[in-house]
């Protein structure tokens, strides 16, 4: 048994009811992959946003639990750096978040370190 023939790049097939496209034919604009990426997706994902920033904020969440407020803080001072490097990357108010309440869990985690130490 022979296995049909697949028509070439332009080619007709024999009943002339598909003609495959060039291998050189572009899509149309439409169809191309957007660039900018729309607010409710931005909020959403993490589309287009420094990976920094994505740990100080979930650190900054965490730091409400005081322990990991330091590395928090550390998170959101590295994510403004990144942010500043490639400033085509958003991300401001999470590292802003991480760096906030890195500072308010540093300053609480001090305190007490500080009142166990007087004791």
């Amino acid at each position: 048994m022979t296995e049909p023939s697949l028509p070439h790049s332009g080619a007709a097939n024999a009943a002339n009811a598909y003609r495959a496209p060039a291998h050189d034919a572009v899509a149309p604009p439409s169809a191309a992959a957007p660039t900018d990426h729309g607010v409710a997706m931005r909020m959403l994902l993490p589309v287009g946003r420094s990976g920094w920033s994505i740990v100080a904020g979930y650190l900054g969440l965490f730091a409400l639990i005081i322990f990991p407020a330091p590395l928090a803080l550390v998170a959101g001072v590295l994510a403004f750096r990144d942010l500043k490097k490639h400033p085509e990357k958003h991300g401001r108010g999470r590292a802003l978040f991480g760096l906030l309440m890195g500072i308010l869990g540093t300053l609480v985690l001090c305190f007490f370190g500080w009142t166990n130490l007087m004791r």
